[in-house]
């Protein structure tokens, strides 16, 4: 800037030089308002209702069904912080009407849920200490005999008296169904591929009366530490600990009456526990552990007495086909195995036997799925096996058309 310049000249220059920004207040306002969570939930219920319309529509909608699902996939995907990827995914398996009802229930918490552990004490006595503590509880349900619902509590659940005295184990409804289609039984042999922190391999000893033996295994040495305490604090006596990688365990042990494996999952299930899971799983993390999936459930399959027509029970707290179906159908297809009814689960939904493209084996509806909007419980998935044969199958299943 010159120091000579009169101050109006330099003025004028600085106005020449500016460059003029119009801001359209309102079409800003107006671009807000559409991507705010009231204007995607609004247009989430039009597009269910237009949905429900389209039928009767008759050839003369404005808009097809693959636009309006396109529109409704986006909207839920903002309005619920869940990646477009799982949204589409979530569509393939339920009506659009009932993918919102999941996306809901599945944001909130599921309830308290605790174990009596019969190994120690009585359900019935243990709920009624509690309730001298403070805490309001109910059975969990018809299904459960060892299983209470905790209402509310003016205590800390997971640190009164009885808890450290090992009369009660935190565990979720749908974690507990797994041990129920096992039905361990007293004096067998029986292990979980996959057990820490121990609260499906205590279930199992407090079934098995404390009788036999059970082998808890897990890659991570440092979970363990979970596993050790609540072996130690529930009484269990009958329990080896063991630290392998489930996919080489046939070949440490084997001759198992019993197999349970609760397989590694990307947790599309339980996300209201962890809420990062439903912005930062994605269908490339799915294929990854169904790969492993698969691996550990041969290995399990591996590890059943040859002779005695044992019994393998996988489950995954994942929805996904790909994590489920998928690799149980991938068994089926490379052992000589079978699906069996999972007795007392009959209340939960049956498995898919055919999903958009795929087709699975027609006894795949003896697979039992749990789902938050349906039964209050966490996203699970469970599957009841039986060894025919040490024989593999060398016959490999079409699971999608044309494929």
């Amino acid at each position: 800037m010159d120091p000579d310049e009169p101050p109006a000249r330099a003025i004028e220059r600085r106005k020449a030089k500016a460059v003029d920004v119009d801001v359209d207040v309102e079409a800003l306002q107006a671009e807000a308002d559409h991507t705010s969570p009231a204007a995607a939930w609004a247009r989430c219920q039009g597009n269910l209702e237009s949905l429900a319309k389209l039928k009767d529509a008759r050839g003369g909608a404005r808009r097809s069904r693959a636009e309006i699902v396109d529109e409704l996939a986006a909207d839920l995907s903002s309005y619920y912080g869940v990646l477009r990827e799982l949204v589409d995914m979530f569509l393939g398996l339920f009506s659009p009407a009932e993918c919102v009802e999941f996306l809901d229930a599945a944001e909130k918490p599921r309830p308290v849920v605790i174990r009596a552990n019969t190994l120690k004490t009585r359900r019935k006595d243990l709920a009624a200490a509690l309730v001298r503590r403070g805490c309001v509880v109910e059975p969990l349900a018809d299904w459960s005999k060892v299983g209470l619902k905790v209402v509310r509590s003016d205590v800390p659940v997971g640190a009164t008296p009885e808890y450290l005295a090992g009369h009660y184990m935190l565990q979720s409804a749908a974690s507990q169904c797994p041990v129920l289609a096992l039905a361990p039984r007293p004096g067998e042999r029986v292990l979980e591929l996959a057990a820490a922190p121990g609260g499906k391999s205590t279930y199992c000893a407090q079934l098995m009366r404390n009788e036999g033996v059970l082998v808890c295994n897990d890659l991570k040495r440092d979970r363990h530490k979970a596993t050790v305490a609540n072996v130690h604090r529930l009484g269990v006596r009958i329990a080896l600990v063991v630290c392998q990688d489930g996919r080489d365990f046939p070949g440490v042990m084997g001759g198992f009456d019993r197999v349970l494996l609760d397989a590694p999952c990307t947790g599309l299930g339980v996300y209201s526990r962890d809420p990062s899971i439903k912005g930062a799983r994605t269908v490339a993390d799915v294929r990854k552990l169904a790969h492993l999936q698969k691996e550990l459930l041969l290995s399990a399959i591996d590890a059943v007495d040859d002779k005695k027509a044992g019994i393998v029970v996988y489950s995954t707290c994942s929805v996904s086909i790909e994590e489920n179906e998928d690799v149980v159908q991938y068994a089926l297809d490379k052992r000589n195995v079978r699906l069996v009814d999972a007795d007392g689960l009959e209340f939960a939904r049956p498995g898919f036997a055919r999903c958009g493209m795929r087709r699975y084996h027609p006894t795949m509806t003896k697979t039992r799925r749990f789902y938050p909007h349906v039964h209050n419980m966490d996203g699970f998935f469970v599957a009841k096996i039986q060894k025919l044969s040490p024989r593999n199958k060398k016959r490999k299943h079409k699971t999608s058309e044309g494929g």
